[in-house]
């Protein structure tokens, strides 16, 4: 299978050659493996039992090795996190090391930080300009930094190519199966996170079926902030011994630690008028084809519109979704410019935003997300609000939406379709 260029090679082409090492941090399956691999000249894959078995014997056989040195899933043995520190100290020559991991550390596993020897990067599925490359006219980059101000191109996707890619996912190695195949091993990626990768992260599962149930649950609160009872009260209905809010949590805190639950956190501005605001984060999964899959969802239910539990999320799974999958592009494209994301919501709930952009120099890009190919007046109204308050600190004001073109709407808002938005 030949291999497709990332929007974190680039990241990688500018670090590597002057740190010594870098660890890349994301779920299975999104291409850690392959993006480290090109770059390196001595590998040790650490879910190989026999190279599993030469490091535990003899982890200081990483120091030297011939450079660049990839240590794929660190994690199962991690004590080459600390072993990779100590040759950093030795030797901070740029280019040495590259370490890949699916989870962090398991609880009570002691490990130096890695400040100042060790940087994380975080990768996640494809985006839409990796899934559809070329045609992106519009960049979150040239956005934040408010150079930006022609917006226009066109593009052929529309709503039902979108639902296409939903259910698709951005894992590169399911993505392009047949439908049935890649129905299959989204099922079984699901169920070795329960069976497999918890364990491995440190949790014994007692009741999977249980744990199942809350992840579906969770996926059907998909881009909302549900409160975790609600959730729990939804993949506990009809049952009377539910679990202990310990186990829960142990649920929440361990598919965080193998990057499967992905939540956005909420803004919080500083040296602002804004306040008030609150402070529970957006629910999403590292994919949203996963919350589909997880609920029995398919290209036509979710066009069909209404969503699986009405207790949980918006009106429209399908818009939560979308909202999901701009969610995972913008975060990607956002690490790219070097800035971070958040979602603004008022704690009375009169204002939000789904995605706030803060680049160097507290520069702010707004960004709203629309199922729809027509913006109105009212779809843009928070994002005009949050001009009054933070004035020029605000460079640009975004509705991503599934529509044809882009444009710039006369009160100086731009319209971009997502297939047209890139880093």
């Amino acid at each position: 299978m030949s291999y497709q260029k990332r929007i974190l090679d680039d990241s990688l082409d500018a670090l590597f050659p002057h740190l010594a090492a870098i660890a890349i941090e994301g779920a299975k399956g999104v291409g850690k493996t392959a993006l480290a691999r090109r770059r390196a000249r001595t590998i040790y894959e650490l879910d190989d039992q026999q190279q599993r078995e030469l490091l535990g014997a003899d982890v200081d056989v990483i120091r030297s090795a011939e450079p660049p040195v990839l240590v794929d899933e660190w994690q199962l043995i991690p004590s080459t996190w600390d072993t990779v520190r100590r040759a950093v100290d030795a030797d901070a020559t740029g280019g040495r090391f590259l370490l890949t991991g699916s989870a962090n550390v398991a609880p009570g596993t002691r490990i130096h930080s890695g400040a100042g020897r060790i940087v994380s990067l975080r990768m996640r599925p494809l985006t839409m300009a990796e899934r559809q490359p070329g045609g992106q006219t519009v960049s979150l980059t040239h956005l934040l930094e408010g150079t930006q101000q022609e917006i226009q191109g066109s593009t052929g996707l529309r709503l039902a190519d979108y639902v296409d890619e939903i259910v698709r996912s951005g894992f590169p190695g399911i993505r392009t199966l047949p439908d049935r195949a890649r129905r299959a091993q989204l099922d079984g990626y699901l169920s070795r996170i329960v069976e497999r990768e918890l364990p491995e992260a440190g949790l014994m599962v007692r009741r999977p079926t249980m744990l199942r149930e809350w992840l579906a649950a969770y996926g059907a609160a998909t881009a909302s902030i549900a409160n975790y009872s609600t959730i729990l009260d939804a993949a506990t209905a009809g049952i009377t011994e539910k679990p202990s809010r310990s186990t829960v949590d142990g649920y929440r805190d361990h598919l965080q630690r193998i990057f499967i639950l992905d939540p956005l956190p909420a803004w919080t501005p500083a040296f602002t008028p804004l306040t008030r605001l609150a402070l529970s984060p957006k629910h999403h999964l590292v994919d949203p084809a996963l919350a589909a899959r997880l609920l029995r969802i398919d290209e036509r239910d979710l066009l069909s519109g209404g969503r699986p539990d009405p207790a949980l999320g918006t009106e429209s799974f399908l818009g939560a979704l979308f909202e999901s999958l701009v969610t995972q592009s913008v975060r990607v494209y956002a690490d790219a410019a070097e800035a971070t994301v958040g979602h603004l919501r008022s704690q009375d709930g009169r204002r939000e935003i789904d995605l706030i952009v803060e680049g160097p120099g507290r520069r702010v890009l707004a960004i709203e997300v629309k199922l729809a190919a027509t913006v109105s007046d009212r779809d843009v109204r928070h994002l005009n609000w949050l001009g009054t308050q933070l004035g020029d600190r605000l460079v640009d004001r975004v509705v991503v939406t599934t529509g044809q073109y882009a444009y710039r709407r006369t009160d100086g808002v731009a319209v971009v379709p997502l297939a047209l938005l890139g880093p």
